[in-house]
């Protein structure tokens, strides 16, 4: 039995429209939440204007960093229409022309451009630079093993620095050490799996990979693993921090940092499923756990001080 044209229409106008979501890939916006995290750590975050100048930020970085998906997809058609999951992209199985592609890249671009500018001039800046750093990121730079991870890694410092700018707080030293690690190190799972990739179809997924192998990587993930911990130890018990927390209780949060940490080096090397960090966030209820139990724990802590542990 036929469908009604009026629902055959509206099916077209759902999936056109899922796809454009997908093309702009907004379910990776949620790594732009990281211009929260120096209010957050501050303790001022629920300060109003200072959240809603956040959000803000967060569209702003959200429409630039779509434009640069979009500008990566556009030049991996090829590469990604061999890969099993990237063909599903709606550039690389032609769902949107290239140049339907780049109309919006450009408006995407653009438009956050412009909302940073009109936010604050230090921030737009700060996204610039995340832009043009991307845009070298698309034009060849990634097929260059480690400087491919350490881009990626840049990019996460910049959205934290975007966010203190916003706020006007200051970021640590030992903060910008540690997102800089935990972006490296979830690149690094990436590639990892990219590897395993390459094993099973024997098609370089990147060109990148080139430069690595599982001996490699895993003595990597090692070493910034074992760096990372130690980092957001020496953050939580440094005489800075708790001068500035007003309390030094902020070490009992660790546990939840390496039970997440372990979890994830689980996944990616018992389960051999490090696939991309947002969709593994988004299915694993292990690490959703962790992660409301870190914000709890340190919500508790920072903003409820009249609360005594141990």
């Amino acid at each position: 039995m036929k469908q009604p044209i009026a629902a055959t229409k509206k099916n077209n106008v759902l999936g056109l429209f899922k796809d454009f979501v997908k093309l702009l890939r907004l379910k990776e916006w949620i790594k732009n939440l990281f211009i929260f995290i120096p209010v957050f750590f501050a303790g001022e975050i629920f300060q109003s204007n200072k959240f809603v100048e956040l959000a803000i930020g967060f569209l702003a970085f959200g429409l630039v960093a779509s434009s640069i998906y979009i500008l990566n997809d556009y030049r991996d058609i090829e590469s990604d229409k061999l890969h099993p999951v990237k063909c599903k992209r709606p550039l690389a199985a032609g769902i949107f022309s290239p140049a339907t592609a780049i109309a919006v890249l450009i408006a995407c671009a653009a438009t956050g451009l412009a909302i940073a500018y009109s936010l604050h001039m230090v921030f737009f800046f700060i996204l610039l630079a995340y832009f043009m750093l991307n845009l070298g990121y698309c034009f060849g730079l990634k097929n260059i093993s480690i400087l491919d991870i350490n881009f990626i890694a840049i990019g996460f410092v910049l959205r934290i620095k975007g966010g203190g700018v916003i706020a006007g707080v200051g970021i640590s030293q030992w903060l910008t050490i540690m997102v800089y690690l935990l972006a490296l190190f979830l690149a690094l799972t990436k590639r990892r799996d990219d590897l395993y990739l390459k094993q099973a179809s024997g098609v370089d997924m990147r060109k990148s990979i080139k430069g690595y192998s599982l001996e490699m990587i895993n003595i990597l993930l090692a070493v910034v693993s074992a760096i990372m911990i130690m980092a957001y130890i020496m953050y939580a018990t440094s005489p800075a921090t708790i001068a500035k927390m007003g309390t030094h209780r902020l070490y009992y949060t660790a546990v939840f940092v390496v039970a997440g940490l372990f979890r994830y080096l689980q996944i990616t090397y018992i389960n051999r499923s490090s696939e991309s960090p947002t969709k593994m966030l988004y299915k694993d209820l292990f690490i959703q756990g962790v992660i409301v139990l870190w914000i709890i724990s340190f919500y508790i802590i920072l903003y409820l001080p009249n609360i005594k542990v141990f």
